[in-house]
């Protein structure tokens, strides 16, 4: 879908740019496939704010996307495209011909009427899932499963895509967007082409209410603050805080490598920043 600008008849107007979702369903979703939802501020289970700049926003109701796609060599038909609140890519919702109805990611391409299906071996179309080991090498995929039967985990941000480029000894080689090439099994299921709406990046907000419809507060700069406050903080006139950027508690940050998980080092084969 194209990005829609408008006119600066208001100053909200002006430089606002946003996706233009006049294709998409304009109706409320289907409620059996929903599930209400409650918004945490950005605290956690003991009251304590652990993620900052959260709170507020528009009220939403969750759609409950099939992940897995296990429902083998059923073919459903695509009713319509919807948006969803809770995620940057669109969904479409499906109709099995046995009647059951289900919301999947929407990937590129797919319109009302496509008929879709999950399988051993299907056609190498957008929207069919399948197990990796029988996709073709160099196939673009997305919502693939990082563990059989988990659901798909990887690529199901807006305009997201991973690229199989291998197999070897039962397990596939994907190259993700970050440039980092990682390992899953075969029997790991992936959905073929790229997720919707790609024009999502080049949207502009416009004014900083549209930013605290989505839940999103405002972010205070730590050198406006005092010492007490923020380890940037303090300074006769204005500073650029004298230091590496750390945060509140003095961690590093823009830049600083905090990964630890040494049980999934050995499924990654390329490093994202190596040369």
């Amino acid at each position: 879908m194209a990005l829609r600008s408008y006119k600066p008849v208001t100053p909200s107007l002006r430089e606002l740019v946003l996706v233009d979702r006049a294709e998409l369903w304009k109706g409320k979703p289907v409620k059996a496939l929903t599930e209400g939802k409650r918004g945490t501020g950005g605290r956690n289970n003991h009251g304590r704010i652990t993620m900052w700049q959260r709170g507020g926003g528009h009220k939403q109701r969750y759609r409950t996307i099939d992940f897995k796609r296990r429902k083998f060599d059923v073919v459903a038909t695509v009713e319509r495209l919807e948006y969803d609140p809770n995620r940057t890519a669109f969904i479409a919702l499906i109709k099995y011909d046995d009647g059951e109805l289900a919301y999947i990611l929407a990937p590129q391409r797919l319109k009302a009427g496509d008929k879709v299906v999950a399988g051993e071996r299907t056609d190498v179309k957008p929207g069919n899932a399948m197990p990796i080991k029988n996709i073709p090498i160099g196939t673009i995929v997305h919502n693939v499963e990082l563990k059989p039967g988990k659901g798909g985990q990887i690529a199901r941000a807006a305009g997201t895509y991973v690229q199989l480029v291998g197999r070897d000894q039962g397990y596939a080689q994907l190259r993700l967007g970050s440039g980092e090439v990682r390992i899953v099994r075969g029997e790991c299921m992936a959905t073929i082409g790229a997720v919707s709406n790609p024009d999502q990046q080049n949207i502009n907000f416009g004014k900083a209410g549209r930013m605290r419809w989505l839940g999103k507060r405002p972010s205070v700069r730590g050198v406006a603050m005092n010492p007490i406050d923020h380890p940037h903080g303090g300074g006769e006139g204005r500073t650029s805080g004298g230091r590496h950027p750390v945060t509140p508690w003095g961690k590093g940050t823009k830049g600083n490598k905090t990964r630890n998980n040494k049980k999934t080092d050995g499924m990654i084969v390329r490093r994202r920043h190596a040369k």
